[in-house]
């Protein structure tokens, strides 16, 4: 069978599988995941040649780190072979970018993953505290967490790309390792390819996330709560109608558009099950191996052209 590819992050050093398991779903955050299902998608994901899992003590309220945790640790797979990253600075109960909070964050969370350090400690949704506090104290205390050997990279999260651009620009180079940018690189939004010439001279990796939109290139659709604008929403809707009537999956190709660039180091996609671990590395392998259905994605992409690159408000999001 063929290998995921995997692509240097950075100047981390690096290697991380394109196709990234993203744990928020293992905090229950879209229905309940059993115990089992969470350990049987884990185990087929490390099988197939996923090596990079991502957690956040929110997503579910810390459950998300807990049970990735727990099943890393039941499966005994060796430290070497995986990349974890996890975040601080944002909680269930609201933000904390303090270097007090962020200290002791660091802490509670490698005690629920059962390790000693984390490949990337990033600082999660940053647009919602204060750009300088992130860059004069919390970056700061986060270089001291890498010191400490707790991380190995430091990095920032968020929705607006101009976050990005002010952080980088205001803190001592190499200070920053990895951005990991959401809702940017799918099939209805490409904004960051217009970043990633700054971001490769800053010397940043690069992660991209909710390739799917936060499910508004779904067959199921968004969540109640989405953002997004009913234009948005509209036209989404009209790409999935269309990618159904042909007999194909807008997931899918969706998917494979955003594992097509590979400035983008992976590419993390929220799983709760073996069957979705499945159909993601499936997904990445024909792209690599048959290339894209490019008739279909154009058709999609004029479907979605009126509302190219429409982002939403910041602030109430809940990525």
């Amino acid at each position: 069978m063929a290998a995921l590819e995997r692509r240097e992050l950075g100047s981390t050093g690096l290697k991380l599988s394109c196709l990234g398991f993203g744990a928020s779903p293992l905090g229950n955050v879209f229905g309940h995941v059993s115990h089992a299902d969470a350990l049987a998608a884990v185990r087929l994901a490390l099988q197939l040649g996923i090596n990079f899992f991502d957690t956040s003590p929110y997503y579910g309220g810390t459950v998300s780190e807990t049970v990735l945790g727990n099943c890393l640790h039941e499966l005994n797979v060796p430290r070497e072979d995986i990349v974890v990253s996890t975040k601080c600075g944002r909680y269930v109960d609201g933000f904390d970018f303090s270097a007090e909070r962020v200290t002791r964050s660091i802490d509670e969370s490698l005690a629920r993953l059962k390790l000693d350090y984390v490949d990337i400690l990033h600082c999660h949704d940053i647009e919602f505290g204060s750009l300088d506090q992130i860059v004069n104290e919390t970056i700061p205390a986060l270089q001291q967490i890498k010191a400490a050997g707790k991380a190995r990279f430091i990095g920032i999260t968020g929705l607006p790309l101009g976050i990005f651009t002010y952080v980088l620009d205001r803190v001592p180079p190499g200070s920053v390792d990895v951005v990991l940018s959401y809702c940017h690189y799918s099939v209805n939004d490409s904004a960051l390819v217009d970043l990633l010439p700054y971001l490769k001279s800053k010397g940043v990796g690069i992660i991209s996330a909710s390739p799917l939109a936060m499910g508004l290139l779904t067959d199921n659709g968004p969540p109640e709560w989405h953002p997004a604008s009913s234009e948005l929403k509209s036209a989404c809707r009209a790409a999935v109608a269309h990618c159904k009537k042909k007999g194909k999956n807008i997931s899918k190709i969706s998917l494979q558009y955003s594992l097509m660039n590979e400035e983008v180091s992976t590419v993390l996609v929220g799983m709760n099950s073996p069957k979705q671990v499945e159909e993601n590395v499936a997904a990445a392998l024909e792209l690599s191996s048959l290339g894209i259905d490019e008739d279909l994605l154009h058709e999609v992409e004029a479907i979605l052209e009126p509302v190219k690159n429409q982002t939403w408000p910041s602030g109430i999001q809940q990525g």
